[in-house]
């Protein structure tokens, strides 16, 4: 166990050294890439434009999405309904769903708790 943690430490600190070496120059290609989707420049109006841009685009896509999830549970109803035909993928697919959805709930509330593991006051 002790051997893996030195292992794991010696790729960290490469991976450090690498992201401290490369680091800048992928930055400047990434936004020499991306340029066209810099603003400039960048003040307050165009920001306050921007954020109200994806807001209602955001809102717009409510109703896309709502259909979406009724086929999803429709399709979760007729799971159920034809149980005898249920696959084991399909029964481990839905057990990993429920257990990430635990994992998300458990990670929501140990950062709403300060990141405690023990209680709501620190």
């Amino acid at each position: 166990m002790a051997s893996k943690l030195v292992q794991l430490q010696s790729k960290a600190c490469q991976a450090s050294k690498f992201v401290a070496k490369h680091g800048t120059s992928y930055y400047k290609q990434l936004l020499e890439q991306n340029k066209q989707y810099i603003q400039e420049p960048a003040t307050i109006e165009k920001c306050s434009e921007l954020s109200k841009q994806l807001l209602y685009t955001r809102l717009a896509s409510i109703p896309g999405r709502y259909q979406t999830l009724w086929k999803e549970v429709d399709y979760a109803k007729s799971l159920l309904k034809n149980r005898a035909n249920l696959k084991v993928e399909d029964a481990g697919m839905a057990a990993l769903f429920g257990l990430e959805c635990f994992a998300w709930y458990c990670a929501g509330e140990i950062v709403g708790r300060g990141f405690t593991f023990t209680g709501y006051y620190p």
